[in-house]
């Protein structure tokens, strides 16, 4: 026996679209908004026709009054069904359409009636308001049944009240008229209501488009998601808005850039102040993987545009990153230089080996002490002028490489650069490219000659290197620059013309430049400024031994 299917149960209750949720509210609130709108104009077009009915029999009852015949009658003739009051009251019922027109006199008997049988009898009504003078409007029910009726008194010519007059509007017909206007005002509230629900459709297609056509219940879980990445990424994110200020922010950035709830709403130059972190998450330095720096923090920003005219940027921070690649590169630019320093030391070896098997020690003296003093003699000259060590070693192992290659390296006597770089990574790239060009460009040329000189000026570093090689054209200088360009044979292994096109994208990424022009004397000169190289030094403790915080870095310049 195979098992029967599940039973399906019809579940009731609105739809899951935020579209289909809002559509139909709207057209819930356009219909109840319709439908009372419609209560509230019948409720006071029922008074209002009730009181026109009255207003209208209380006008012919006034007319009938005035009329002289029928207060002649009253006076001169019995109520009879053919007498003069009757034929003028019945004339008067027929010219204005009233369901009746009464005239009685003070002892409340019928002179009028368009039953003739109750001429001659009582009213079923009191009528004294009226036969004390006073005009009466008013909805009863009488013999004729509900009407809207007017009274007022009947005087005769000395103005003194002999009677009375009573005019019945038929309350059938006021109800009529209402009843009548209810289509009409039914199709205006149709049409109405169409323009309602046209509109409500337009508003929730957009509505869907906007939202994608998720459900509410996944724009919450989006929401949810959403700040749980954001706060929990280690990369500082900032939003900005169409308007360029700043939409949210996660802990990460408040963390790196320092800011609390109150930069909300503020441009990033309220919320900053300038420098070239503000510029980066305005817009006005644009590029991947910008350096810049907040404090005493190194981060390194990108900033993306988003479709609604706003911008995210993403910070992270390289700070303790760029330790640990300073240690890294050290040890790498010493491996490098002790490659560099291998042959020429098997040589020496040998050199020296000979000598002391011919047995010429004071010559293996001379020449021991000739080749430390003169490793010694370079190691300090370079570590006086520049108290990087990364930057030193690299010196330190270039000038190995080029005594090899008969090329003198100097340093120059300008040169001075304290130990504050901010990413000594990026100038040992930049450095290392610029050296090994000049060194490739004056190799087995006559009196080869590579001068280097690194200069602080403010926060900003200056490197120029200079070569007596051929140069470089006036025509060719920016085409340098281009990746894949160069005038050397590719190695079997790869392509040329990737280190200058390095050089200039690390100097720009950092708000600076490099160029090349012609050094004195002939050769290229090439320059690369890096305007925020630098960190501001911290402040000394005021008295030794006091115990003195240290002072944040200053805010970087624009």
């Amino acid at each position: 026996m195979s098992p029967t299917a599940p039973v399906r149960r019809l579940r009731l209750g609105l739809p899951r679209r935020v579209f289909s949720q809002v559509l139909l509210m709207q057209v819930a609130i356009a219909a109840g908004v319709a439908v009372l709108a419609t209560g509230l104009f019948l409720a006071p077009l029922s008074k209002q026709l009730d009181q026109e009915a009255e207003r209208r029999a209380l006008a012919i009852a006034q007319t009938t009054a005035q009329d002289p015949q029928i207060a002649e009658g009253v006076l001169t003739t019995p109520p009879t069904s053919d007498g003069p009051v009757q034929r003028e009251a019945e004339r008067i019922r027929r010219a204005t359409h009233a369901e009746y027109v009464v005239v009685l006199d003070r002892n409340w008997v019928r002179w009028s009636h368009p039953t003739t049988s109750q001429i001659g009898k009582e009213v079923s009504t009191s009528p004294e308001d009226a036969l004390g003078g006073k005009e009466v409007m008013e909805i009863d029910k009488g013999t004729l049944g509900r009407s809207a009726r007017g009274k007022v008194p009947l005087y005769d010519a000395g103005h003194r009240i002999i009677g009375a007059v009573s005019v019945g509007i038929a309350y059938d017909s006021v109800r009529a008229r209402l009843i009548g206007a209810i289509p009409g005002l039914f199709a205006y509230a149709g049409g109405a209501l169409a323009v309602g629900a046209l509109a409500a459709w337009l508003i929730s297609r957009r509505v869907q488009r906007q939202t994608r056509d998720l459900a509410f219940s996944d724009i919450s879980a989006l929401l949810a998601e959403r700040e749980a990445m954001l706060h929990g990424i280690r990369e500082g994110v900032v939003a900005l808005d169409p308007g360029g200020r700043v939409r949210l922010f996660n802990d990460e950035a408040r963390r790196l850039l320092g800011i609390g709830d109150e930069a909300v709403g503020q441009t990033p130059d309220e919320a900053l102040g300038a420098g070239r972190t503000t510029d980066v998450l305005a817009g006005r330095v644009r590029g991947t993987d910008l350096l810049t720096v907040r404090g005493q923090r190194v981060l390194v920003a990108n900033r993306m545009p988003t479709d609604d005219g706003g911008a995210v940027a993403t910070l992270r921070d390289r700070t303790e990153l760029e330790q640990l690649a300073r240690e890294l590169d050290s040890t790498r630019g010493l491996i490098d230089a002790l490659r560099a320093q291998d042959h020429e030391h098997a040589n020496r070896m040998h050199t020296l080996l000979g000598l002391l098997e011919l047995e010429m020690y004071d010559d293996a003296v001379e020449f021991v002490g000739e080749v430390v003093g003169d490793h010694r003699a370079t190691a300090e000259q370079v570590t006086e002028k520049i108290h990087d060590p990364l930057l030193a070693a690299l010196l330190v192992g270039k000038a190995t490489v080029a005594a090899e290659r008969g090329v003198a390296l100097w340093v120059s006597e300008g040169t001075r650069l304290p130990d504050r770089l901010i990413d000594p990574r990026g100038l040992v790239t930049v450095m290392g490219n610029l050296v090994d060009n000049a060194l490739d460009a004056v190799a087995g040329t006559p009196h080869a000659r590579v001068e280097v000189e690194l200069r602080a000026e403010g926060r900003a570093v200056v490197l120029r290197v200079r070569d007596t090689g051929p140069g470089i054209p006036a025509g060719q200088r920016e085409l340098v620059f281009t990746e894949g360009w160069s005038t050397k044979r590719p190695p079997a292994h790869g392509k040329r013309g990737i280190g200058l096109s390095l050089v200039r994208r690390l100097a720009e990424r950092q708000g600076g430049s490099a160029t090349v022009g012609a050094a004195d004397g002939g050769g290229a000169e090439f320059t690369v400024v890096l305007p925020e190289a630098l960190r501001e030094p911290e402040l000394e403790p005021a008295v030794r031994g006091e115990s003195v915080e240290p002072t944040a870095v200053a805010e970087e310049e624009a």
